[in-house]
């Protein structure tokens, strides 16, 4: 007889068969509550994770999220937005809103041509977990660089793929992204955004060099000045329109959400 090692093993405890991954094919562990159960064991509470969505793409704002799951109903399966489907990702971010602590928001485009695509990015973390009900005692923000927040502050390199509160964040983020976007699409036609979300896809390309740059355009990404030039040459050196999202100091509505 002759005996199939290929797709299965004996786990000699349990007594049962386990499926092996495919050759090649490294398993990956999903993000764990780890690093916030150690906090809660020292007191600190709450512990919020955030990330962000769209620093690459050539449209649209960057989206931010702050998360404070709650320990005693975190939902299954939560991952990496980058290693889920479409549909996954619908799925978890309905059960992350509806179990946990949540705040989003939003950098324009005007905002990052200003500032800078990093800097915009870490101002709409930092106004997200501002924009908590609750102000946390401590947050872990995937990335280098930590964040403006009156809490203590953990930079994790990876850490969507780490820290299950920063992960549930990115899903948050870029469920909430490509939603915009979608919405977007319907505003500025024939740029293709609620399929590619503003990436820099060729169908994109294409697309902003037949119909040149619209509103929703980050000005000063190369393949949008080029579009520029070639459409709009008068207006290359015109200054920056005011960031659309921003809000005074001394207004108390804010367009981050919380729930």
């Amino acid at each position: 007889m002759i005996r199939d090692r290929s797709a299965k093993k004996i786990d000699k405890k349990a007594g049962k068969e386990q499926a092996e991954p495919p050759k090649g094919v490294i398993a990956v562990a999903p993000p764990s509550f780890r690093r916030e159960r150690a906090l809660i064991k020292r007191g600190v509470w709450p512990v919020a994770g955030c990330d962000e969505a769209g620093r690459g793409p050539l449209a649209g704002p960057v989206v931010a999220a702050a998360v404070v799951l709650d320990p005693k109903r975190i939902p299954k399966g939560i991952d990496d937005s980058k290693r889920l489907t479409a549909e996954r990702r619908e799925e978890l971010f309905e059960k992350i809103c509806a179990t946990s602590s949540f705040a989003v928001a939003f950098a324009s485009p005007a905002r990052i041509d200003r500032d800078n695509i990093l800097r915009a990015s870490l101002w709409a973390l930092a106004r997200a977990v501002r924009a908590l009900p609750e102000m946390p005692k401590h947050v872990f923000v995937d990335g280098r660089d930590r964040i403006d927040a009156p809490c203590d502050c953990d930079a994790v390199i990876g850490g969507d793929g780490l820290v299950v509160s920063i992960a549930a964040a990115s899903i948050i983020a870029k469920v909430t992204r490509d939603r915009l976007m979608s919405a977007l699409a319907l505003d500025c036609p024939g740029y293709g955004f609620e399929s590619h979300k503003g990436y820099a896809v060729p169908e994109h390309r294409e697309a902003l060099d037949r119909l040149g740059p619209s509103i929703h355009h980050r000005r000063f990404f190369a393949p949008v000045i080029a579009a520029r030039l070639k459409h709009y040459p008068e207006t290359v050196e015109e200054t920056i329109e005011p960031d659309l999202f921003a809000v005074d100091e001394e207004v108390t509505s804010d367009i981050s959400a919380a729930i």
